[in-house]
Order: structure tokens, then sequence, then C-alpha cells
């Protein structure tokens, strides 16, 4: 067996291990760095470590500290309450307001998962109280968060966009993040005419009960038929599930089945989302000083990393950061632990492990293999397609860094358009996150009322593997096959 065919190998079993066991997948892959570049390759250490993306681990640091002082001081719920109130009690577009609401924190820097976990239990708490279906809110906020997530400040698309400029393909960060903004939004209307969105449209809440809701209706939903205020903790997991934050609060789950979604989410939220605290379910309805300053720090944040200004992410973010916590010493105490560090540790184990078997030359003679092939648009099409069923089963942070690299050299022949397939790449691997064995699914799983969250379980295995199979051809054939780049 050849060193490429065995560093690939190698990869594969990276994702197969992470997937059913519970070790971490970054772990496993500094690992396999140390262990298949001294003892098979005869690297030494600080040839292993010149592989390591200082870049991106600053990036991971400060989007992820900045966006845990915002969730800690209130702003991240005062922009929830905002955007509530103003749609004006028109229930139908509640769930579009956790779509706006996630993708802004997944656009401004957020991990996405991390995102997903901020939200979803204020969404599921929206939706019991409206009786709107969890699946459907729970869709929104995942296709809200992958809408955003590839923007140049996003995580998917720092990482997309590095990939592309450190191997001198065209490349185009903007037409990125539109194309999959665009794509989530039309696969949220799918979402919300399929899910029941239609029975929303008319109701309002009015202060005194939910207009043209009867209360048969209301109770077979479990929704307060008085229009009682019904706090955003209602109807979420218990807090040893997955707690806002995303991690266990310290609570036990309940024994059950290893097929449990409940365990099954909580498992998996602790490799990719921040660890939070408490549950504070208090509503934040005003600005204070410290939420002026965030806000005025992320649109500087914004600002600051775009033409013409174009400074470096990783180190605006911490900068603000910063100034927040000099601001607000005691509410931005806890925020350095609740960095998401899973996140840093997964993208930067899998990034240095990527940089090894470039070195090893297992990139080019992988990209040789598939430009061999003879059919370069059906070389495409399988590509995408190993990006959807990998992701729907492990972490699309972690795809994107291994995947994107190994299509390269594919994609330097010129036999495709090499921005059309970028972009068909990342949204095939990205929208697949609804299936419940990944971690934007899992999270919404643990989140939903307990009464209905093996339904919310099934209904999400349903709909993500239907993404597996239509979203790789969808992206081939409107991005891929008209040559675009």
């Amino acid at each position: 067996m050849s060193l490429e065919i065995a560093s690939i190998l190698v990869l594969v079993a990276l994702f197969v291990i992470a997937t059913f066991v519970s070790v971490h997948m970054g772990a496993l892959a500094l690992m396999a760095t140390f262990l298949f570049g001294t003892l098979v390759l005869g690297e030494d250490v600080d040839t292993l470590l010149s592989g390591f993306p200082a870049d991106l681990f600053l990036i991971l640091v400060g989007v992820t500290y900045l966006f845990a002082l915002a969730k800690d001081n209130g702003t991240v719920d005062w922009l929830v309450h905002v955007l509530v109130k103003a749609v004006g009690g028109r229930i139908a577009l509640i769930p579009w307001v956790f779509f706006v609401v996630t993708a802004l924190l997944s656009g401004f820097g957020s991990v996405v998962p991390a995102a997903i976990a901020i939200i979803a239990p204020m969404g599921m708490g929206f939706a019991k109280r409206y009786g709107i279906r969890p699946l459907l809110m729970g869709l929104m906020v995942i296709n809200g968060a992958t809408a955003g997530g590839f923007s140049p400040l996003s995580i998917f698309g720092t990482i997309t966009n590095q990939v592309v400029e450190r191997n001198d393909l065209p490349g185009s960060p903007m037409l990125l993040f539109f194309a999959s903004l665009v794509f989530n939004f039309f696969l949220g209307l799918i979402c919300y005419f399929l899910f029941g969105g239609r029975e929303l449209l008319g109701k309002r809440d009015t202060g005194h009960g939910l207009e043209g809701k009867n209360a048969a209706d209301a109770e077979a939903v479990g929704v307060d038929s008085t229009g009682g205020d019904a706090t955003p903790g209602d109807g979420v997991a218990p807090s040893g599930a997955a707690a806002p934050g995303g991690a266990s609060t310290g609570g036990e789950v309940a024994p059950s089945s290893y097929h449990d979604p409940d365990r099954r989410a909580a498992r998996r939220s602790l490799q990719t989302t921040m660890v939070k605290d408490t549950d504070d379910n208090a509503q934040v309805t005003t600005l204070d000083r410290t939420r002026v300053i965030t806000l005025i720090g992320l649109i500087v944040l914004a600002v600051m990393v775009v033409p013409p200004l174009n400074q470096d992410v990783g180190f605006t973010a911490i900068s603000i950061a910063v100034v927040i916590s000099l601001f607000s010493p005691k509410v931005s105490k806890g925020a350095v632990s609740k960095i998401a560090w899973p996140t840093v540790l997964l993208i930067c184990g899998i990034v240095t492990y990527v940089e090894l078997m470039q070195r090893l030359g297992t990139i080019d003679w992988l990209g040789t293999q598939v430009a061999g092939m003879g059919a370069p648009l059906f070389a495409a099409l399988i590509i995408c397609f190993i990006g959807a069923v990998v992701s729907a089963f492990a972490s699309t942070t972690g795809i994107l860094g291994a995947l994107i690299p190994l299509a390269v050299p594919f994609l330097l022949t010129g036999s495709v358009g090499e921005i059309g397939m970028i972009i068909a790449l990342a949204i095939s691997s990205s929208v697949v996150d609804s299936s419940p064995f990944s971690t934007s699914g899992a999270l919404v799983v643990a989140n939903s009322p307990e009464d209905q969250r093996d339904r919310v379980f099934k209904q999400l295995m349903v709909w993500g593997f239907s993404m597996v199979v239509i979203a790789p051809i969808v992206t081939w054939l409107i991005f891929v096959v008209p040559g675009w780049g």
C-alpha cells in the first residue's frame, strides 16, 4: 500500500471513529499527525507544527470570544426581543425572525453550532407559546445559521476562502456568501410551507389570546391559549441534555436506549459548541451601556475586515472583545471559558493533518486520480455527494477543512469552473446539517419539547437525508454545470 493511500485511510478513520465513539476528532487528528508524521514519514516536531493554522486559530478564538460576550451581556437576547416586537404580533413571521437572528449571528462570525445552541432554546419556547411546529422552528434556525455561515466573517467562509487563497485558485468570497444565503432562504421558504407555515398566516397575538386559534388547537400543541407569557425556556430539553449554550449544565440525562435523541444530542453537542454556566430565562428588553458598546463593536468588526480596510478578522475580534470587557469586567469574567475551544481543536487538528498530507503529496495524487476519470462533471458530482454524506454524520467544519483541500488538484485542472465547484461543495456539505446525526440537528432535537422529541428526530432524519440526495444534485446543476468561474 502506498503512503498516499495510507494517509487517506487514516483520514477516513478519523471521521468514522469520531462519529461512532465519543473521542474528539481534532484530538484524533493531532495524534494521527504526530504518529504518522514521526513514525512513518520521519518528520520532526517542528516540521509537524509548520502545518498548524495559526491564522485560523486566532480567528476561531477571536470571534467565539466576542460572541460569548454578546450572549452573556444580553445583546443577543435584546436583538431577539427587538425583532419579535417588530413583527407586531404576526405569528406567521416569528419563524423568520429566528431565521434572521441566527443568520446574523453566524454571519458576524459565530460558529454555526454555537449560534444554533444559543437561539434554538428561545425558538422552541416561542414555538410552544404560539403553536408553531417544532420541526418548522428547528429547520428555520438551522437554515438561518447556514445562510449566514459563509460570510467573509464566518468560520465556514473563512475556512473555504483561505483554502482557495492558499492554493491560488480564483475565488469570490461575496459570491460564496450570497449563493449560500439565497439557497438557504429558498430552502427556508420550502420548509415554511411544507411544515406548517401556512397554518400561521393571519394569526396574531393580541395580548389577550391568539386570534384565529381555538382552544382545542391550542391544547393539541401545548399552547397557553390565554396568551399568557411563556418563558423562552418552556418546552426545551432538561439541563443535562443540551443547555442553551450547547453543552451539559450538570444535570443528568435520564437513562434510555442508545438511540434516544436526547442522549445523542448531548453527546454530539459537546464537540463543537460553547459552554453556558446558567440557564437564565429573564427576558432582555432594554439597552444598557455594555450592550450599546457590543453592538457598536459588531458593526466595527464588519467594517474593518472588508475592503478597503482589510484588517485581520482574528486580531480585530479579540481587540473589540477586550474593549467590551474593559467596560464590563464582572459580566465578562467567564467569557474566555466560553470560547468554542472544542471547535478550535477540531479545525486546527484537521487542518494540521491535511497539511501533512499536502507535504506527503497525497493531495496532488488524489487530484490526479479524480482528473483521470475522464468525466469531470461526473467527478464533480461525486465530490459533492461525498461532502454531503460525510457531513450528515460528522462536523461540517471538519469536512470543509479536509474535503475542499482534497478537491484542489481536481480544480486546478480547469475541467470545471472553480468558483462554481467550491460553492456547490460548500452548500452540499452544509445544508445537510439538519440531519439529527449532525451537531446542528442534534441540538434542535435536544431542545424540542420532550413529548415531541422522538417525532422531531424522525422528521429531521427524513428531511436531512433527503438533503443528502437532493442538495448535491441541485447545487451541481446550478453552479457546476453552467461553468461558474
